[in-house]
């Protein structure tokens, strides 16, 4: 990795650590060499220091805006798509994502955006302090300018292929991170990009959002189930280093999420609403943050809503309109 922020990978590939203004520090980005230019995947969130060291980056390895011939999603999360219409706006190039992605994008940050209502008032049922829900939206809407301006998307799908460096890629479906995330998956030589699928080293974060299909974590652990059926050498993740042992850290991450939903089902012993689950879970962790907190808020949800699909919890409406969670 050079000091600047790119590093040289097999096959010509170059990994981009792109600057993010939170606990992840970076995304990674991926530059990938076709016969006539190259495959961007996952440009990053588009602040000021992230466009500086892409203009850097591109004049260091002598690539010109108009060489970058598709720009690819994972996802939608703003620190993967955030820079792709400032890419597309320079360079032309098409930018390949699923439908389901882009309609949750549009909802986010689209003109006529309810996402951010929908939000606090499912907070709000699941006992957020009501002083926090203005702070919420503010901190929701700062990422507008941070994805600005949205791509024209291509749509593609799983179960399709999509031609990246020179090789057909299998598109994966694999719901969960975020709704219309993508894996890609490279038959011949055993590599897939993952997104934020599977990380090393850090647990994905699986969220309850509003408008998502239900069942998020339960869809979540099908589809690693499934990426456990590919014989994985190299896995190019969103955040961290590539690694391997695609399968040993599908275990690891599964176990996680067996502890997590024990101890919440020994939480509910007593009648608790989503916030104190979440406060119990992860304290000191999220104050302070509402990006923080609203990502924990968002799991504590998704998993209390999986013991409710398993029997294990319920919940009921107070007289303030609150839900309580209890062991079922």
């Amino acid at each position: 990795m050079t000091r600047e922020g790119e590093e040289r990978l097999d096959g010509g590939w170059l990994r981009v650590k792109v600057p993010l203004p939170f606990a992840l520090r970076y995304v990674n980005s991926y530059l990938i060499p076709d016969d006539d230019g190259w495959t961007l995947v996952d440009p990053g969130l588009r602040t000021p220091d992230a466009e500086g060291l892409w203009l850097d980056v591109l004049r260091r390895c002598g690539i010109h805006a108009a060489d970058i011939r598709a720009i690819v999603l994972t996802h939608q999360h703003p620190d993967h798509i955030g820079l792709a219409g400032w890419f597309q706006e320079r360079s032309g190039a098409p930018v390949y994502m699923s439908e389901r992605a882009y309609a949750y994008a549009m909802r986010l940050w689209g003109p006529g955006r309810t996402f951010t209502a929908e939000l606090q008032a499912l907070y709000r049922e699941n006992g957020l302090p009501r002083g926090m829900e203005e702070a919420l939206a503010e901190h929701l809407e700062s990422f507008v300018a941070m994805v600005s301006p949205l791509p024209e998307p291509v749509f593609i799908q799983g179960g399709g292929t999509i031609g990246i460096g020179g090789r057909a890629w299998e598109i994966l479906d694999t719901p969960g991170h975020a709704d219309g995330h993508l894996c890609f998956w490279q038959r011949e030589s055993r590599i897939m990009l993952c997104g934020d699928q599977v990380l090393p080293g850090i647990t994905p974060n699986i969220s309850l959002v509003p408008g998502a299909e239900p069942g998020v974590l339960a869809r979540y652990l099908h589809s690693l189930a499934e990426l456990e059926t590919f014989e994985t050498i190299l896995a190019y993740p969103g955040h961290r280093d590539p690694f391997r042992g695609m399968r040993d850290r599908i275990g690891e991450i599964r176990a996680h999420h067996v502890r997590r939903l024990a101890a919440m089902e020994e939480m509910l012993a007593e009648p608790l609403t989503g916030y104190e689950v979440c406060m119990r879970l992860f304290g000191e962790r999220v104050q302070g943050s509402l990006h923080n907190l609203r990502f924990a808020m968002s799991e504590t949800l998704a998993h209390l809503e999986h013991l409710a699909g398993e029997g294990r919890a319920a919940s009921a409406r107070g007289a303030d309109g609150i839900l309580r969670w209890r062991r079922g």
